[in-house]
């Protein structure tokens, strides 16, 4: 299968495409009756009978036109019934794009996104590597596990997590998604980790060589150089080099509680560029955030960076 891609409103959009290799193919659509055909069945399939009653058109016209169209490979027959002891076929259009390729300079659809995102796939580096997903990313276990057997309520947040990545990246091979109990620090590979340190006992375990820490015990807050904070909405987005892997690196997306970790999830997939402006290619750096439910409906809608 072969696509073309275009932006339209700052989006990249796709449409199945039939790639000829050179001008003279185009012929076979490059004729009035055909273009018409081809216009009607994009909208409902069609018998040939139908699409001459359509056009006002003489059958065997028409069936001439669909035959040259369907040696082509360009349509498709999505039915077929008896009549009068003959069989009628409905059709419906393999391909309404058509384009001519004599290029051998092919290059990854990552290489698309635009230069203004460049600090945004900097940032996700070597998480995201030649347009794939080189990371696991590790969510709090829903049992009661670690020194407060404490159940995490913030693994679903790693679903919009996920849709974003997808923006940049292909899926894994193997499964991307690990729980914090499952993770060896000192083998494995590079981790996206969700979640504070008392429902993710990987993030418990690195807590020590953050660049801003979260509490040991209640009250429970994120203390930085410049402030303490103990509000539950504060979360935070840090990246680091693994500190029992230095090969390897550590993204954290997570907040003092589960609300906090919703604002940290949606400033880095919402409000990417206003979180990671100072962001330059550091090998540490961390931003603290609040969410705020602006339009009054108890949901975390907005987020200030705070640092």
């Amino acid at each position: 299968m072969a696509y073309i891609v275009k932006e339209e409103n700052g989006e990249l959009i796709y449409s199945d495409t039939m790639i000829v290799d050179s001008p003279e193919s185009l012929k076979i659509i490059d004729h009035p009756i055909r273009l018409k055909i081809l216009t009607m069945l994009a909208k409902k399939p069609m018998y040939p009978a139908e699409i001459a009653k359509e056009l006002k058109m003489h059958e065997q016209k028409v069936y001439y036109h669909i035959k040259q169209m369907s040696i082509s490979g360009i349509l498709d027959v999505v039915e077929k019934k008896e009549i009068r002891g003959t069989i009628a076929k409905k059709l419906s259009p393999k391909f309404l794009n058509f384009s001519i390729s004599i290029s051998e300079d092919w290059k990854s659809l990552s290489s698309l996104i635009s230069n203004k995102e460049e600090s945004v796939q900097k940032f996700l580096s070597p998480f995201i590597k030649n347009g794939k997903l080189n990371a696991n990313i590790v969510v709090g276990s829903p049992d009661p596990h670690g020194p407060h057997k404490a159940r995490a309520r913030d693994g679903h947040y790693a679903i919009d997590l996920a849709l974003f990545l997808g923006n940049y990246a292909k899926m894994k091979e193997n499964f991307s998604t690990l729980l914090d109990v499952d993770v060896k620090l000192k083998e494995s590979g590079n981790l996206i980790l969700v979640g504070g340190p008392v429902t993710n006992l990987v993030v418990a375990k690195i807590n020590d060589f953050l660049p801003a820490k979260f509490s040991d015990e209640k009250p429970w807050g994120i203390v930085s150089k410049k402030a303490n904070y103990t509000e539950e909405s504060i979360g935070m987005i840090c990246r680091m080099p693994n500190p029992y892997n230095p090969e390897s690196f550590i993204m954290l997306i997570a907040g003092i509680r589960f609300i906090g970790t919703k604002a940290a999830v949606l400033a880095l997939t919402r409000f990417t560029k206003d979180t990671i402006y100072r962001y330059t290619g550091q090998k540490e750096f961390y931003a603290i955030v609040q969410g705020y439910d602006l339009d009054g409906d108890g949901k975390i809608d907005e987020v200030e960076v705070l640092e």
